[in-house]
């Protein structure tokens, strides 16, 4: 991922009043390995059910604010990131609605998917299965899990930015 500035980060985000833009608290972004994702994700530390996703989209940075459901599924139960597709506990995995872009999402309309709680999936996408002569080269792994998340959020983006009907 190529790197973001904070301006970047805010006029990219598209289902927010620019009041909210304005107080978004923004990650540490000198502590950002941007080689190791495919796109920015954090919760917000004042708002714990406020997420922020940004990612490069045809060279044009494009983020929005998800939210959290404030029930948890239980850790006893597994679960999967619609965005990473990796499997782990369900308390791992949270359900998040997304107001749409424009007029759409003033109306009330989200959009909702189950994503990893701490929006890490660039992080677990590079998690890798043990060595085995069966298995591709671990490049040839996270070049694939990173191609099928970027296809995965491009498409949720798409039901964001889809004007209601």
């Amino acid at each position: 991922m190529k790197p973001l500035t904070p301006d970047e980060i805010r006029a990219s985000i598209v289902n927010a009043d620019p009041d909210i833009i304005e107080r978004m608290p923004l990650p540490g972004l000198h502590e950002t390995v941007w080689d190791a994702r495919e796109y920015l994700g954090w919760r917000d530390p004042q708002a714990p059910q406020r997420g922020y996703i940004v990612y490069w989209r045809n060279d044009v940075p494009v983020g929005m604010i998800v939210r959290a459901a404030e029930n948890r599924m239980s850790r006893s139960m597994s679960a999967m990131c619609s965005l990473c597709r990796t499997q782990q506990p369900a308390n791992q995995v949270s359900l998040f609605s997304v107001p749409k872009a424009g007029e759409a999402g003033r109306n009330g309309n989200t959009v909702g998917t189950y994503i990893c709680s701490d929006l890490a999936c660039s992080t677990i996408i590079r998690i890798l299965p043990p060595p085995s002569d069966m298995q591709p080269s671990p490049a040839d792994v996270v070049a694939s899990r990173a191609a099928g998340l970027l296809t995965r959020l491009n498409s949720f983006t798409n039901e964001v930015l889809k004007p209601a009907a």
